[in-house]
């Protein structure tokens, strides 16, 4: 697998309209929320023997939310009556040495800057939804921190530090034996991956997964401002080889207007798409779940980005 080039926002998405896609997404109805919105949803997964989604839930004009876990029924979704909230924001889950990993974002006054929020990354693991327990806590200010079990049984980290290190938002990568080495020091000594984004712009992976030849699929964002502060936001997708640490092209698969129109949470957040999760069905299709312009979720049924990865023969095959 070769390192992918740099390209940008605007390139990828001239790149993605050009293959003219006929593909169209829906949106998801929750109910038993009040007048809260539901965003940021996970991929449905398996707790027991129902189907679970996991998603952000929170008044149009606040950031305080909760994460709510919901089954469907009849085609909507409700909250499952015996599961947990947390306090968080943007979830996530994956599964590693066969027990369930589930996350998000907790919201804090910043330390140090009056008036003004900070943010950082729980983690929590058990067998069911009913005994998860925190066991980690990532750096004060990353968000966008996804774990994801290797082939050879270790623990890959995708980390997205911002600032002086990482800028805008820019996508790590390391290495653990255990969850009992996912600590603050290890996630900062991830090493950054290459030839991802350009300086005004940012991303992040949101969920990770493993291909049959070990390569990894990595689902993502990529972001930028247009004049005024107005965040556009893109579904994309990239391989990534965990042995030699390197990341191939990324491409852009789903942006907003392959979505209903609906309402956003302010006039500035109206063309993003946030990237949940994914299931990979056996027709050579997969179903991408996303939050729209921070208001609603949608499902949309497109291509599956990770095949042509999984055709990749790693150096160490």
């Amino acid at each position: 697998m070769k390192p992918g080039t740099k390209i940008n926002c605007q390139q990828l998405l001239a790149a993605y309209k050009g293959k003219k896609a006929n593909h169209f997404g829906e949106k998801l109805q929750f109910e038993g929320v009040g007048h809260r919105d539901v965003y940021n949803i996970t991929a449905p997964f398996v707790v027991g023997d129902e189907l679970v989604i996991a998603g952000r839930v929170e008044d149009r004009k606040s950031e305080d939310a909760q994460v709510i876990f919901f089954i469907e029924k009849d085609g909507k979704w409700f909250p499952k009556e015996d599961a947990p909230t947390f306090r968080l924001q943007d979830p996530f889950v994956t599964r590693i040495g066969g027990e369930l990993i589930f996350g998000g974002v907790e919201i804090f006054r910043h330390p140090e800057n009056e008036g003004c929020l900070h943010w950082r990354t729980l983690f929590y693991r058990g067998s069911d939804l009913n005994n998860l327990r925190c066991f980690a806590v990532g750096p004060d200010g990353m968000k966008d921190l996804r774990l994801v079990e290797l082939a050879d049984g270790k623990i890959g980290v995708f980390t997205r530090p911002q600032g002086r290190i990482g800028g805008r938002g820019t996508i790590g990568f390391i290495k653990i034996h255990s969850l009992a080495a996912l600590t603050i020091e290890n996630i900062e000594k991830a090493l950054l991956l290459e030839n991802q984004f350009f300086p005004e712009e940012w991303g992040g992976a949101n969920e990770v997964h493993l291909l049959k030849n070990g390569i990894l699929g990595v689902l993502g964002h990529i972001a930028c401002f247009s004049p005024g502060e107005h965040r556009h936001y893109y579904a994309m997708a990239f391989p990534f080889d965990p042995e030699r640490e390197i990341a191939g092209p990324m491409e852009i698969i789903a942006c907003r207007e392959d979505f209903p129109v609906g309402p956003a949470k302010n006039g500035k957040l109206v063309d993003v798409l946030f990237s949940g999760g994914l299931c990979r069905n056996n027709d050579g299709t997969a179903t991408l779940y996303v939050g729209v312009s921070d208001a609603e979720a949608h499902r949309i049924i497109i291509p599956d980005p990770f095949l042509k990865y999984e055709k990749v023969a790693p150096h160490y095959n």
